[in-house]
């Protein structure tokens, strides 16, 4: 399956990953929306994200959020 990335433009640092390049599916009430990436079938995707997980989400809603967090300070 070919996943697409794509950044809301009206939530910072919010992010999800869909199955058409339009994004068809993406929810309206946090976006727009806008394509940033493209990840062949079988590629790794960003940040380590497990994408037999996006791949079930994206089959059974069609998009999967995702939020990036900061990482926990070094003491």
């Amino acid at each position: 399956m070919r996943i697409f990335v794509f950044e809301s433009q009206s939530r910072q640092g919010l992010h999800a990953f869909a199955g058409d390049i339009a994004g068809s599916r993406l929810p309206d009430r946090v976006g727009p929306w806008r394509l940033i990436a493209g990840s062949p079938p079988g590629a790794s995707l960003p940040h380590g994200i497990p994408r037999r997980r996006i791949e079930r989400a994206i089959g059974a809603e069609g998009f999967q959020l995702w939020r990036l967090t900061d990482a926990p300070a070094k003491e």
